[in-house]
């Protein structure tokens, strides 16, 4: 603080001389013009010492942001010429540019990082892209302030070499009119003579250039890419839609509606995995499991605790009946009453615009688009443990049908992975009667959220009977005789752990096989690789959900397949971009927990200052009516400010709970609007407003309060 306090002390004290010792009146023109002849004098006698003064002078005016650079830079034309005063004004106002620009960093950077940061991130983005084409776009046009440019550059991520650079290009054009100006100074009476209006549009035209230049390097990249195929020069369709997931649901859907012809082909299941296999199943049963805990604790409610009888048969039955009660919702029959034709069969990419589709019919159609979505999805990822064939395993893909034929729940199950999918089957199965082990190789489950979180979720796991066996890792699998055992390993050595079923859920893995992507060279990486777009390598081929990344979540494959489908029919006039910034997701233990923006880890390792606000579901009356007080509201805000960074939620209905902040957050509403809002008694939903309540309570203004203390005082008396 002391030195930037010191840096500022020298800005104003050079400040003050210039304007005290009225040192403005030696940079006018008339000046110049007065002076012309004694100074060329003495530029004779010493050039090297006159460029060298007239050089730092230059520096320190462009630096402290002074009047009188356009003067000087006529000057440099009247004294050294055209060539050499290009030269030395070129680099003496880049330079004094560029500690001004390093000034303003080094003043305020921190400061508005800290105020600000979030909101900057994507400027900084944009900047860290095309940082140089804006820089220098806006030093060709005049009309720009020089050190307006300096200070708000300064604040940005962008580079001091790139600053540097992008400065001296932008400004030579200018500089160059100015310098040659300078050599007819007898006939220039203002620096507004310099810049006619033509002069200006001519350099508004010199601005507009790097967007044209980076526009035909496009066009020449898009050559490239599209060299060696032969473009269709009619299509049969303005988009095909591959995969018939969420993702791909609503994307054949935003182009039937605005009319556009569009075909969706899936192979198998209309819905997709969240449908079929695991967004809805997974709750069906999370709900059966959840009654049968409330039986086994019903004393916790004043009733008598029972063991529930029931049929496994029957659970999955259920299972099964609300998967058929939605299907409709997602049908071939329902898109296509909406317009969408819908082709079943596998899809395979024989060019760039080209699909080949095996029909289930036994028949093979070909179709051509303009532009074509990828939205594939993902499957569940089996590690290559050996022995696995032998013993068998399940994945949420394969769970439900195995299910089906079971009389009974397993008696011993043991789940790997404990990330969201393999704690919330772990407790529904141990609700139910099975014996659970849950196996996570890191040291706590649910690592994606904060250590508070991760605690309650192993409490709650561990509370309703699984095992859980963090920090230990799976080896193999094998047959003790005719028992299944998988062997795990941690710090102690090896140890077995018998099974009737196993669970792989450590994460799922984009389908990107069998599409025809390796022979048309679309680039991969893990899931498909795209700009911020969502466009693949070919700029009209566009991906959205679990193949695209980075989250693989259903209403966030909705998100960005809104995103995939208005810039494929669209982009040709504008392009948009998916923000995640307030992605909300829910993991559906019991309690649930909910995450949108930033939590603390995230925070920490981005390096954003934050304090944290929280409020326990104990002091909530609802809660405490509801015998649900296990959990909490957290909320980030930056230091002092009520700004939302991000929210976590554990407790009962915490993902209802979340969609509040959401909100907030989306719209800039910061914890003082949540809390001036008035929420029904007695909710769930109070918890919200109590957390900003609790943020209020300590920034509460202490000075106010003992004014009106003592104004009570007085009234007393």
């Amino acid at each position: 603080m002391l030195k930037k306090l010191l840096v500022l002390a020298v800005f104003a004290a050079a400040l003050f001389a210039f304007f005290h010792y009225d040192l403005g009146s030696q940079l006018t023109l008339e000046n110049l013009k007065a002076q012309q002849d004694a100074i060329d004098s003495r530029y004779r006698a010493n050039p090297l010492v006159i460029i060298g003064i007239f050089f730092f002078v230059y520096v320190a005016v462009t630096a402290l942001s002074i009047p009188g650079a356009a003067v000087m830079t006529l000057a440099a034309g009247a004294l050294f010429g055209v060539v050499v005063g290009t030269v030395v004004v070129s680099f003496a106002s880049t330079i004094g540019a560029t500690i001004a620009f390093l000034t303003s960093r080094y003043l305020l950077g921190d400061w508005v990082e800290s105020k600000f940061g979030q909101r900057l991130k994507n400027i900084n983005e944009g900047i860290k892209r095309d940082g140089a084409f804006y820089l220098i776009s806006i030093r060709l046009v005049p009309a720009f302030p020089f050190f307006v440019v300096n200070m708000l550059m300064g604040l940005t991520k962008i580079r001091v070499g790139t600053y540097f650079i992008a400065s001296q290009i932008g400004m030579l054009a200018g500089t160059i009119v100015f310098v040659n100006a300078g050599t007819q100074l007898s006939q220039v009476n203002s620096v507004g003579e310099v810049f006619s209006l033509p002069v200006i549009g001519s350099f508004v035209l010199l601005a507009i250039f790097p967007w044209i230049a980076k526009a035909i390097i496009g066009l020449v990249k898009n050559r490239k890419i599209y060299q060696g195929w032969t473009k269709p020069k009619k299509f049969d369709r303005n988009l095909i839609v591959i995969g018939a997931g969420s993702g791909g649901l609503v994307s054949s859907l935003i182009a039937a509606t605005i009319n556009a012809k569009v075909t969706l082909i899936e192979a198998g299941k209309m819905g997709g995995d969240c449908l079929n296999y695991g967004c809805v199943p997974s709750k069906a049963l999370i709900k059966s499991a959840k009654i049968a805990e409330q039986m086994q604790h019903a004393d916790r409610y004043g009733l008598t605790a029972t063991t529930p009888n029931f049929d496994f048969k029957n659970v999955i039955n259920r299972v099964e009946n609300i998967i058929k009660t939605i299907e409709p919702h997602d049908s071939v029959e329902r898109y296509e009453g909406l317009g969408v034709d819908v082709v079943q069969g596998y899809a395979k990419l024989i060019d760039p615009w080209t699909v080949e589709i095996a029909r289930n019919d036994g028949e093979t159609q070909v179709l051509t688009g303009k532009a074509i979505v990828l939205a594939t999805g993902a499957r569940p990822f089996v590690p290559p443990l050996p022995g696995l064939e032998n013993t068998g395993y399940l994945t949420s893909d394969t769970l439900w049908e195995e299910m089906a034929k079971r009389d009974a729940v397993p008696k011993k199950m043991v789940v790997l992975g404990g990330g969201p999918i393999g704690c919330e089957l772990s407790q529904s199965f141990a609700r139910l009667g099975s014996e659970v082990t849950l196996v996570e190789m890191a040291d706590r489950v649910m690592g994606i959220e904060d250590q508070d979180v991760s605690d309650i979720a192993a409490q709650s796991l561990t509370n309703s009977g699984v095992n859980l066996l963090c920090g230990h890792k799976a080896i193999r699998t094998e047959m003790d005789g005719t028992r299944k055992m998988i062997i795990v390993e941690n710090d102690d050595g090896e140890h077995s752990l018998p099974f009737d079923e196993l669970l792989i859920a450590v994460g799922r893995a984009a389908r990107l096989e069998g599409f025809g992507l390796e022979k048309l060279g679309i680039e991969t990486d893990r899931t498909l690789v795209t700009n911020e777009h969502l466009q693949t390598t070919f700029p009209h081929i566009y991906a959205a959900g679990d193949v695209a990344g980075p989250y693989q979540l259903t209403h966030n494959a909705s998100h960005q397949a809104w995103f995939a489908t208005v810039n494929a029919l669209f982009g040709r006039f504008k392009k948009f971009k998916p923000s995640y910034e307030f992605l909300p997701w829910t993991t559906f233990l019991d309690p649930e927990i909910a995450h949108a923006g930033l939590n603390e880890q995230q925070a920490e390792k981005e390096g954003i200052e934050f304090e944290v606000t929280k409020y326990g579901l104990d002091d909530l009356d609802r809660a405490i009516a509801e015998s649900a007080t296990e959990g909490f509201v957290k909320v980030l805000t930056p230091p002092g400010k009520d700004r939302i960074l991000g929210v976590t939620i554990v407790g009962q209905n915490a993902g209802e709970l979340l969609t509040e902040y959401v909100l907030a957050m989306k719209h800039g509403l910061g914890l003082g609007k949540i809390m001036g809002t008035i929420h029904t008694y007695p909710t769930m939903a109070e918890a919200n407003k109590f957390a900003a309540g609790e943020w209020r309570k300590k920034h509460k203004p202490e000075w106010a309060l003992q004014w009106l203390k003592r104004y009570f005082n007085w009234a007393r008396s």
